[in-house]
């Protein structure tokens, strides 16, 4: 029986068990860098498989390291978030989150369940292939500043050292059954904004005698989209978004002050830490002019996500091998980000897309909304090829 038999044999074979891996961990979410019981999970199903996790990295993370022979030949990483959103689900599903408030609506669940299942078939493959693959259980995607950041900092990448580090992730746009991938740059840099402009309150019948920091704000948030439109090279994908503005007043009052909270994105450093400068200035300036005053904090958050062209292009081939060439698709660039970046920014990386979606189910629902859901039969694929992935990279 062929590498590829045996793994799409044993990817059946614990379908169900991995489903059940994820039923467990969608219905007990953890928040970024909140993950203890998810860690604990993670460890003793390594554990009850024989293997020997390492955890406690960076507080909640986990890490795995399945040998084959010769071990020390070649090493291979694949990485899995653990982290939840902080989101009311609406679903009605007996693996329902039980942590009002808390909810797997991006996914990390799948990503999680994959990998157990990744160590499922490996470690009934030990013989059968060289060198080692280490999993990477990672907390706190979700968060600045990323889970893979502090991992990072604490050596996840050494003793062994991967040669490359591969990841998925689900994507509900994509039908289930197939997969996607893109080499080069994929995904943007993220920052968040937090704004708050200062101005004198009073009655609004009486704007005369006060500084309206809501004219203000408005006026800012106007403006800062020139930062973008008339600033940026078209060549650079760039978005600014403002989702959050808080002015404590009321039909009669101007209020003190006006918190205002958005994002910027991009896919170029140089241009990431000018536009900085200019929207800082810029709205500084315009509350100046008006009387009042304005605290421009930008939170530097993850780098742009590039996929080694090398590395991603024989990934794409591989998972041709393993799913047939119409169930592999091209992705476009998305202005979405991701921590798995600092790994790209480290050495050579590939992340890709696993389809979820399932129109006639009616499981269409995007991430990071109250009904995301995923047709469980990617879970086959998404253990399958991952498992694939990192033996055919070994080779």
């Amino acid at each position: 029986m062929s590498l590829l038999q045996q793994v799409k044999q044993l990817a059946q074979q614990y379908k169900s068990e991995v489903i059940a891996f994820r039923h467990h961990l969608h219905a007990h979410p953890e928040l970024s860098f909140e993950e203890y019981e998810t860690a604990a999970f993670v460890e003793n199903q390594l554990k009850a498989m024989g293997l020997q996790p390492q955890g406690g990295i960076a507080g909640t993370g986990v890490s795995v390291l399945i040998k084959g022979k010769n071990p020390d030949k070649k090493v291979i990483a694949l990485r899995a978030d653990m982290d939840a959103l902080p989101i009311v689900e609406a679903n009605e599903v007996p693996y329902k989150s039980k942590k009002e408030g808390v909810m797997h609506a991006c996914g990390h669940d799948v990503h999680t369940a994959s990998l157990l299942g990744v160590a499922r078939i490996l470690s009934q493959l030990t013989h059968e292939f060289e060198g080692s693959v280490k999993l990477i259980f990672q907390p706190g995607e979700e968060k600045i500043p990323g889970g893979a950041s502090l991992l990072i900092k604490e050596g996840i990448l050494k003793n062994p050292e991967p040669k490359a580090i591969i990841g998925q992730h689900v994507m509900p746009q994509i039908p289930v059954g197939k997969v996607g991938f893109r080499e080069g740059m994929y995904m943007a840099s993220a920052d968040e904004i937090y704004v708050t402009v200062k101005g004198k309150g009073g009655h609004g019948a009486m704007p005369e005698m006060n500084i309206d920091p809501v004219l203000i704000s408005a006026h800012i948030l106007v403006a800062l989209q020139q930062i973008v439109s008339r600033n940026a090279s078209p060549k650079v994908p760039s978005v600014l978004s403002f989702g959050k503005v808080i002015a404590q007043g009321a039909t009669n009052i101007i209020p003190n002050e006006v918190k205002m909270e958005g994002t910027f994105r991009t896919m170029n450093e140089e241009w990431r830490s000018k536009a900085h400068g200019l929207m800082k200035k810029m709205a500084e300036g315009i509350a100046e002019s008006m009387g009042g005053s304005c605290e421009f904090t930008i939170m530097r958050g993850y780098p742009f996500l590039t996929n080694h062209p090398e590395l991603t292009a024989k990934a794409r081939t591989i998972a041709q091998e393993y799913l047939g060439e119409e169930n592999v698709v091209e992705l476009d660039l998305w202005m979405a980000a991701e921590d798995f970046s600092y790994y790209s920014q480290e050495m050579d990386a590939c992340f890709y897309r696993l389809g979820v979606r399932n129109e006639e189910k009616g499981i269409v629902s995007s991430v990071h909304t109250p009904t995301f859901n995923i047709d469980e039969g990617a879970l086959e694929i998404g253990a399958g090829l991952m498992a694939y992935q990192a033996l055919k990279h070994l080779e």
